[in-house]
């Protein structure tokens, strides 16, 4: 990171901006070509975990390359200056990360995927039959690094 004085250094606070946004934005790359998705997730502290439909350009780039980049993003605001256009700036708190995106196959390990994602939205957890979790594919993003940054009104 380029400004030390953005930099967010605790990973309790790196933690509360993931856990206080609604969506997930990951990026994948296939040779020189890039694609962003946002996507519902689930946050255990150690992976982020998101669904997807059994087809589709996600799980084409990901048979290609399971290297992805990630990003939340919090409180954010426009800060504005009645004067002088060039002192327009963004309030805000963002995480961004990296890592591979893995497919979960047994039973166990997409319940409890599907559980975090639903632990993110609705404060609970939930039963689901195996017919159910069949129908869709669960992810498990294991982050190799990840780092914050805040920016405030100046």
């Amino acid at each position: 990171m380029r400004r030390d004085d953005k930099k967010i250094n605790s990973r309790e606070e790196i933690d509360q901006i993931i856990k206080s946004t609604e969506v997930c934005r990951i990026a994948y790359a296939e040779n020189n070509i890039p694609y962003i998705t946002p996507v519902s997730f689930g946050y255990d502290g150690k992976h982020i975990f998101v669904h997807t439909a059994i087809k589709g350009k996600k799980i084409d780039f990901l048979k290609k390359n399971d290297y992805v980049c990630f990003e939340f993003e919090a409180e954010v605001k426009t800060v504005t200056d009645p004067e002088i256009a060039c002192k327009w700036t963004a309030a805000f708190k963002s995480v961004i990360g990296y890592g591979n995106m893995k497919e979960l196959k047994s039973f166990e390990e997409k319940d409890y995927a599907i559980n975090q994602i639903m632990l993110h939205y609705s404060g609970k957890t939930w039963d689901f039959a195996e017919p159910m979790l069949e129908r869709v594919k669960l992810w498990k993003i294991e982050i190799t690094e990840m780092s914050g940054k805040q920016s405030g009104e100046e």
